[in-house]
């Protein structure tokens, strides 16, 4: 399998209490916040893929042969 690269980085503004709370339940877990939103960011990927999420896939691999290739290809060629 390939290993993911760590190198795109996603900025959020949240509500402090919920990052609070977050962070907590994270640390029970003996997670990283990080770790966590990585998971939640691969599980809600394959939920809308309908398939296993490949690391070393690019967008096209992953979208082919589901219901979002078509708005794919639609998008690249109005570019």
């Amino acid at each position: 399998m390939t290993i993911e690269e760590r190198t795109g980085r996603l900025t959020i503004l949240i509500d402090p209490r919920k990052k609070a709370v977050f962070d907590y339940l994270c640390a029970i877990e003996d997670q990283k916040p990080s770790q966590v939103v990585r998971r939640l960011m691969r599980e809600y990927i394959e939920d809308k893929l309908g398939h296993p999420w490949k690391p070393g896939d690019s967008i096209e691999d992953a979208l082919r042969g589901t219901s979002l290739e078509e708005p794919l290809k639609t998008a690249v060629l109005q570019r």
